[in-house]
């Protein structure tokens, strides 16, 4: 008998520690829930959304924008930025002369790539597909997202995000629904803060602006082989490549499409030529990440010699 007593004893103690655990644990769905309303309150965030489908985020539109609202099947450019709900540290923001792109409907994601020395890192956001079908283009809204639905008890070391951090996820989108359209603005707002004047090629929409005109006859097509000098430079005034030596060789079939503006110069001329992303690196940016995606792109070019 005192055996089984013992025994009942026992069993019942490990019961009660047992759920004396349970109630001392808590998920970090909570922990992140109570994080974020907390930050909300403090900060005195009136207008803050908790999403319908109760999945832990919230988002605050700060402007609506213009026209419509996004539709799934509506192109959406924009940018976005990461930081630090606790403390407001920046983790990452969209280069000015860059920008993210997509369909809205497709928009259920984050990367980041930085190239071949960094690493890439990328995250499901259905929040942000969410979020953007509130907006109209322009619209501006910012997300503040649970650790479990941001980047996890991992963190990423990419980002330098710690463990279990809350992200406060901003998304700008652009009045553009058209990367071309975007790209021309932005060719066309840097020429005139340089005050510079150039000429639009209609066909490829790259522009250019003759510093010298040329002095040779032979016509150049696409198969020429062109002797040049270049520097080449994103929007920032960051230069990415150069050679100013004249020593480099090609025909305008072996470097980006942009170039293909040369064939309507001559030996000796000397142009500066603003590209489209369309025209030059495209939505993937460059391999070792100098040029990220959807970047135009101005080159300085003197041909030095053609041969047909």
């Amino acid at each position: 008998m005192l055996k089984k007593i013992t025994s009942y004893t026992f069993l019942l103690v490990g019961l009660i520690l047992l759920n004396s655990c349970k109630k001392e644990y808590e998920s970090i769905q909570s922990i992140d829930d109570t994080k974020i309303k907390d930050y909300i309150s403090s900060n005195n965030i009136t207008d803050a959304i908790e999403d319908p489908d109760k999945t832990g985020f919230y988002y605050q539109i700060k402007t609506q924008g213009t026209g419509e609202l996004f539709k799934t099947t509506d192109s959406v450019l924009y940018s976005v930025s990461v930081k630090s709900l606790l403390n407001g540290t920046n983790y990452h923001t969209t280069p000015a002369i860059s920008n993210l792109g997509t369909y809205v409907g497709y928009a259920s994601s984050f990367s980041y790539s930085g190239g071949t020395s960094v690493g890439s890192v990328g995250i499901q956001l259905p929040s942000l597909r969410k979020v953007l079908q509130t907006l109209k283009p322009g619209g501006v809204a910012r997300i503040l997202l649970p650790s479990y639905l941001a980047f996890g008890k991992n963190g990423t070391t990419v980002l330098n995000i710690p463990s279990n951090e809350n992200i406060e996820f901003t998304v700008t989108t652009y009045p553009e629904k058209s990367q071309r359209l975007l790209d021309d603005r932005r060719i066309r707002e840097f020429i005139q803060s340089k005050g510079l004047t150039a000429t639009k090629d209609p066909s490829t929409g790259v522009y250019y602006s003759v510093i010298q005109a040329g002095t040779g006859t032979e016509v150049i097509d696409l198969n020429t082989t062109l002797k040049a000098k270049y520097t080449g430079r994103t929007f920032d005034g960051t230069s990415f490549d150069s050679n100013t030596d004249g020593t480099f060789s090609t025909t305008l079939l072996q470097v980006i499409s942009g170039w293909e503006v040369l064939t309507k110069f001559t030996k000796g001329a000397k142009v500066r030529i603003f590209i489209p992303s369309s025209e030059a690196y495209g939505t993937a940016g460059s391999s070792t990440g100098t040029i990220p995606p959807n970047a135009c792109l101005d080159f300085d070019i003197e041909i030095v010699d053609v041969t047909n």
